[in-house]
């Protein structure tokens, strides 16, 4: 019979930062790394330690909680990990990250940033959760579309993400008609990080309101390359779009999240609009709910997909060229 501490399933692995890697460089905690709720201040500016190497940490969770299991590079197998606090971060060109703190057990801290961190900004501390609800890791970067989207069939037709079952042809921009092989469903509260961005009917040519996860990507073809990008193709996180006008991200409640999963890492048309799947590798398997996850490594053992092609905007760069200038016209789905 296992112990406790034994690692009851393989594990999901995430990239971490030593908690002192992030740290204060201007205010009350200056040269002090992330710390606690009680000891952080509001106002600090922190940076990432320069030379700072992500290291791999692997989680089981069961129910006695997360632990570390085998194959990281932090943590010794069977160690607790507990979830401290979230904090959110805001670059001076207006990024928001959002910073989990975590405690393995014996007291090494870490810090799992939510989005990039670069070692070359400097981040205002804003917000800090202190003791958030329980929440598997798994749950926090799902890449998912909210109940109700109305996906395209290889056939033309509509149908709500929530009926799709796994053999359905559903039309990819690249590859034509294509099986779906999963249909994933996490429900979280709609809050900070998981709060969805609704991207309001025609924004993006899209037949209705399209709502997606913050970190969602969506596919912008631009038929004259843009100046300072490398490909006419964009993906653009849906956080990056939000005006509070015509895009915005909507708070309270709960939401029903949806990911859809291919044998390749898809462009899909959801209310219209080119839209990513989730992509399938060692990094988002980590970020799926438990049952989710542990059903996808089963069906498909070793998938390791490949991310479409294509620029990444930037917030920042979105704000130098104008998000209009890049945005559809009204009534079709590439400019």
């Amino acid at each position: 019979m296992p112990t406790p501490h034994a690692d009851p399933l393989p594990g999901h692995a995430c990239q971490v930062f030593l908690a002192e890697s992030v740290y204060v460089i201007h205010g009350v905690n200056a040269g002090d790394g992330l710390s606690g709720p009680d000891e952080v201040c509001e106002g600090d500016i922190y940076a990432l330690e320069d030379g700072a190497k992500p290291l791999r940490l692997v989680l089981s969770h069961g129910a006695g909680g997360q632990r570390i299991a085998s194959g990281g590079q932090i943590g010794q197998a069977g160690q607790r990990v507990d979830l401290l606090a979230r904090y959110t971060l805001i670059a001076p060109d207006g990024t928001k990250i959002d910073i989990l703190l975590m405690r393995i057990e014996g007291g090494q801290s870490v810090a799992l940033p939510l989005s990039p961190m670069s070692a070359n900004a400097d981040y205002t501390l804003v917000a800090v959760e202190d003791a958030p609800e329980p929440v598997r890791l798994a749950d926090l970067l799902c890449v998912s579309f909210a109940r109700g989207t109305m996906i395209t069939l290889a056939d033309g037709r509509q149908r709500p993400i929530e009926n799709l079952v796994p053999g359905d042809k559903v039309l990819t921009r690249d590859h034509g008609p294509q099986p779906l092989r999963l249909l994933s469903k996490a429900t979280l509260r709609a809050v900070g990080a998981f709060a969805p961005v609704v991207i309001t009917t025609g924004t993006l040519g899209n037949s209705g309101d399209l709502i997606v996860s913050p970190h969602h990507r969506v596919f912008l073809y631009q038929r004259q390359r843009p100046a300072g990008l490398h490909t006419s193709e964009l993906l653009v996180q849906a956080k990056h779009l939000v005006d509070d006008e015509t895009v915005f991200q909507r708070e309270g409640g709960f939401i029903d999240y949806f990911s859809l999963i291919f044998d390749h890492h898809e462009i899909i048309y959801a209310e219209g609009v080119p839209a990513e799947s989730l992509m399938v590798n060692d990094a988002t398997l980590s970020r799926l709910p438990r049952e989710i996850a542990d059903d996808v490594m089963a069906r498909f053992p070793g998938l390791a997909q490949v991310q479409h092609f294509g620029t990444e905007a930037s917030q920042t760069y979105l704000e130098e060229v104008g998000r209009h200038t890049l945005l559809p016209r009204r009534g079709g789905n590439d400019r």
